[in-house]
């Protein structure tokens, strides 16, 4: 190494290789090894400067474009970031059965391992834009259809989540296919319908709970008014043995421990899912 810095010192500078002779400054044999020293040194620098400006040094690596890309997934209520393609009720049906069905009932409907996707709205809740079965006090079960606002996060959560025990591993087309299946069942879309990137905007449209989502409330200001009047049980609460659900032994451990991931308290509860040796 420092034969090739002194290289590098000789080339760079080549008055520091020999000074001129003469008596009063005479010849110098380390000026070269001097700067190749100096080099080296200023490598350093050069170096730690260079690390020391990233905004965490030594804390991982700086994500590549192509890993940036695959993360960047997101489809906004705008439909910014919906890729192009289809999928027919027919074809989601097919998947349904084979993929989703297991844990979600035929029809969006079981509660048997989550709560039931489909079911709690009517023709007037789409007229109306909003579901007024989430505040009837008859309603016991409130399903995703009554409570999803923007058909694009239903197409984005399949996309990226489903099927739960191999998330992200549907097509494009595929995830077209199963959200008119689930819309169909809804009675959002016919038995025909077609969904694709062009007529999305219709199906959000008439989506029964597109005017649900509200922005005057305490979960987005503090000084807003509370979303809620129940008085939700904190401490000691009792929890019906009945209600508990079970996943197939199958699934545990691919999506973490359900316990660990939601509220100790009140009547919903996550049930232990972690993988026992």
């Amino acid at each position: 190494m420092y034969r090739s810095l002194k290289s590098l010192a000789t080339l760079t500078y080549p008055r520091f290789a020999t000074y001129p002779t003469s008596p009063s400054f005479p010849a110098s044999p380390v000026s070269a090894k001097s700067a190749a020293l100096w080099l080296l040194i200023l490598s350093f620098i050069f170096t730690y400067s260079v690390h020391a400006a990233e905004p965490f040094p030594k804390i991982g690596r700086r994500a590549t474009l192509s890993e940036i890309a695959s993360w960047d997934i997101d489809v906004r209520a705008d439909f910014r970031g919906l890729p192009s393609g289809s999928g027919s009720v027919t074809q989601g049906e097919k998947l349904w059965e084979s993929k989703c069905a297991s844990c979600h009932g035929a029809f969006g409907e079981s509660p048997a391992v989550f709560p039931p996707l489909i079911g709690g709205t009517t023709q007037a809740d789409i007229e109306r834009g909003r579901v007024a079965g989430l505040t009837a006090a008859t309603e016991n079960a409130k399903t995703t259809i009554m409570k999803l606002a923007t058909v694009s996060t239903l197409w984005d959560y399949i996309r990226r989540a489903m099927p739960f025990d191999a998330p992200k591993s549907l097509s494009v087309d595929e995830v077209y296919a199963v959200s008119a299946y689930l819309l169909n069942l809804a009675d959002i879309v016919p038995a025909d319908f077609i969904l694709t990137e062009k007529n999305i905007a219709q199906v959000q449209a008439r989506m029964p709970n597109r005017h649900g989502v509200s922005t005057q409330h305490g979960m987005l200001d503090i000084a807003g008014k509370p979303d809620v009047s129940s008085i939700a049980c904190m401490k000691d609460c009792p929890v019906n043995p009945a209600s508990l659900v079970v996943l197939p032994s199958t699934v545990n451990g691919l999506n973490g421990n359900l316990a660990e991931q939601n509220r100790n308290y009140g009547s919903l509860r996550g049930i232990d899912t972690s993988r026992h040796k």
